[in-house]
């Protein structure tokens, strides 16, 4: 499958055991899931992926074995960001090396602060080195600055940037699909799944896939057969949920849900702390659950 034949790709957790360190086998039993119940495509080390708190050496770890996991079934979108050009420029082009990983998510970088010239820059500059095609990660809301739709534009027409993560409002969206050509444009925003595809984006990079793929992929299946009241139903039914999934810092949320159905991801690492019973309790109501739905009996 292409990545812009990809409608439904999700952000997937990194699975943790109970000593903190990476459980591929739960990663592998989670990813078959994923797969069954809609995933065409994974972005492995993303935010919900918990990579600031992974070394290099987990990080190139971790895609070296979904990247066998997957075994080219699908799409492997890699997170290869930072606020240091050439340090992600290195990461990249050792990820580059891994036999079934296809991009890398760059995220515009952060707590540096750039202006549109330096992101520019920064960007032109791994485009012109980097030995895996890359994705574009604008999300304003944890860098601190947000790359304009202009700026996008104008980075859409470099051969070797193939495409975008987009967490902005849908006027922003729209802008950049209707003024580029053959790019992959994705919302990061689980609410905005439906309405991004309806103006003509690929499809949605997702956290509320792990646990709503079938509700997500028959949404984008009616909206495809023109049963667009069945599509927006399903879309209003799904957005409360979405919007519960980051009532707390994202992954805590997913990753208690997660738990209480059995897959064992385990806990998030400092400086996310895992949900308390309190909260898991409003999360589950928030979910439409029962009060001790996500109750669990896994320590750290």
């Amino acid at each position: 499958m292409k990545l812009t034949e990809a409608q439904l790709i999700t952000a997937i957790v990194t699975p943790f055991d109970r000593n903190d360190q990476i459980d591929f086998e739960v990663l592998k039993n989670l990813t078959a899931h994923l797969l069954e119940t809609g995933s065409q495509c994974f972005v492995i080390g993303g935010t919900t992926g918990e990579t600031p708190t992974l070394s290099r050496t987990e990080q190139l770890e971790l895609y070296q074995n979904f990247a066998k996991i997957i075994d080219h079934r699908v799409p492997v979108i890699a997170g290869c960001g930072s606020n240091n050009t050439k340090e992600t420029l290195r990461l990249i082009n050792e990820v580059a090396k891994i036999d079934g990983v296809d991009y890398a998510l760059t995220v515009v970088p952060y707590y540096n602060k750039p202006d549109q010239d330096g992101m520019k820059a920064h960007f032109e500059y791994l485009a012109k080195n980097a030995n895996l095609p890359l994705i574009i990660y604008n999300i304003p809301g944890r860098t601190g600055v947000k790359m304009e739709k202009e700026t996008v534009v104008e980075l859409a027409k470099l051969e070797n940037i193939v495409g975008i993560k987009q967490c902005a409002d849908l006027t922003e969206l729209a802008y950049i699909i209707e003024n580029t050509h053959d790019f992959a444009v994705y919302t990061g925003e689980d609410t905005q799944a439906l309405a991004a595809k309806t103006l003509g984006a690929n499809g949605v990079i997702s956290v509320a896939s792990h646990l709503y793929g079938k509700e997500i992929s028959a949404m984008y299946h009616a909206l495809a057969t023109g049963e667009l009241a069945k599509a927006g139903q399903l879309q209003r039914e799904l957005t409360p949920k979405m919007q519960a999934l980051f009532m707390y810092p994202s992954p805590s949320p997913v990753k208690a849900v997660l738990n209480a159905q059995g897959f064992a991801v385990g806990q998030t690492r400092l400086p996310i702390v895992s949900l308390d019973e309190v909260k898991k309790q409003k999360l589950a109501q928030a979910l439409g659950l029962a009060k001790d739905a996500l109750h669990t009996n896994e320590c750290r």
